[in-house]
């Protein structure tokens, strides 16, 4: 497995600084969500489109990712690592400078799919160098720090975003995301080293191949482990944050909001650090999904909370950091973890889409009362395929399905 060590590094190119970089390359590729999410009203007004055609403008990644994102993880393995990384933010830059003229509808909407498949680029060749460049006593502190992604990056948008409108309009949203993405592009294309030639293995693109391939990751104990837990922390997270404000009191809605997803950052910094030095990551993820078990039980007791959703996704934050961290765990071989980073990011989309609309169906037919019981199910049932993936591992060799 190459290793971007000794020679290969540059007095710039430290292991720390490397990982900071790509971090902050990746809050460009969570941008790419936030960046319409949070001027979603102004793009409904300024294209004059209905809600539903509108959120298209959203959601379209998702599609994208929940269709290829295994695709992108057998890419990786077959045009490298660094190339893929460096095609996805030139790629991404280029079609945020093309948003920032305000195109047409349907043009705006085919830069949403090209942006997809940026994203998807980003998204799985980033982890997988993360784990190779970390030196492994760090590993987890990293992979921890990249699972931060999402929320930072929204939290930035939703900050920097009405200024920055007010002052140059959407147009310049666009261009400034375009900027962020081009900037750390070509400084990762100079500071972040080539690899050895590595003899991966380049499987075919075809669609057969592609799904005999998706069969064996998601039958694989090892490769399969973390996508297949972390699509029931992506039908919980994005959905509560979604839902659960508009059911506490209405004094704690901006409160609770605000705070949930930071509670999931803090507590995945500090505690999930912590416990990743001690313990496989697997066993933390296995430690977040149960310990959110007991405020979505307190939920079904007391009713929608504030403090309760707060120290809920504060659990959660085990999860997020962990799953990342039990990729290179469990896959020792950079063709592997490609794949497991694509099956996450593919089974990340799937949570995605589907979490909001089944939570509100949820709230609709039961009202709150049915929440609690939902969560509780998606928390047992990823430690129920964890308990049941370790038990196959420990039967099974590593890498059975190369």
């Amino acid at each position: 497995m190459p290793r971007y060590t000794g020679a290969m590094q540059s007095r710039l190119a430290t292991p720390v600084v490397l990982v900071l970089a790509l971090w902050l390359a990746g809050l460009g590729a969570a941008g790419q969500f936030a960046k319409m999410a949070v001027v979603f009203t102004e793009l409904q007004a300024f294209y004059g489109r209905s809600a539903v055609a509108s959120g298209f403008l959203v959601s379209l990644i998702s599609f994208v990712g929940l269709v290829l994102g295994l695709v992108a993880g057998l890419l990786a393995v077959r045009v490298g690592l660094r190339r893929l990384l460096l095609i996805g933010l030139f790629l991404g830059a280029a079609i945020s400078f093309v948003q920032a003229l305000l195109p047409p509808f349907w043009l705006m909407m085919a830069s949403r799919f090209a942006e997809g498949l940026a994203h998807l680029a980003i998204v799985v060749a980033t982890p997988t160098l993360i784990a190779q460049i970390a030196p492994k006593p760090h590993q987890g502190a990293a992979l921890t720090l990249w699972g931060t992604f999402f929320g930072v990056a929204f939290a930035a948008v939703a900050l920097l975003a009405p200024p920055v409108v007010a002052a140059f309009g959407l147009g310049g949203l666009f261009a400034a995301h375009g900027a962020w993405m081009l900037g750390f592009g070509a400084l990762l294309a100079v500071i972040l080293p080539t690899p050895p030639t590595a003899a991966l293995d380049a499987p075919s693109l075809s669609w057969r191949r592609m799904l005999e391939r998706h069969r064996a990751v998601y039958t694989s104990p090892f490769i399969g482990a973390s996508p297949l837990a972390w699509v029931f922390y992506t039908l919980t997270f994005v959905a509560l944050l979604a839902v659960l404000p508009g059911l506490v009191d209405p004094a704690r809605r901006i409160f609770a909001a605000t705070w949930m997803p930071l509670a999931s950052i803090i507590a995945s910094m500090t505690l999930g650090v912590v416990l990743l030095r001690h313990v496989p990551a697997v066993t933390v993820v296995v430690i977040g999904f149960a310990s959110a078990t007991i405020p979505a039980a307190a939920m079904a007791v007391l009713g929608p909370s504030a403090w309760l959703g707060i120290a809920l996704f504060a659990c959660l934050g085990l999860v997020q950091g962990a799953s990342f961290a039990a990729v290179p765990q469990l896959n020792p071989t950079d063709a592997d973890r490609a794949l497991a980073n694509g099956g996450l990011a593919q089974m990340g989309n799937v949570g995605n889409t589907a979490g909001t609309p089944v939570l509100a169906a949820i709230v609709a037919m039961t009202g709150f009362a049915g929440v609690p019981a939902f969560l509780i199910a998606c928390y047992g049932a990823a430690i129920a395929i964890h308990l049941a993936l370790g038990a196959a591992r420990a039967r099974a060799a590593p890498g059975a399905i190369r």
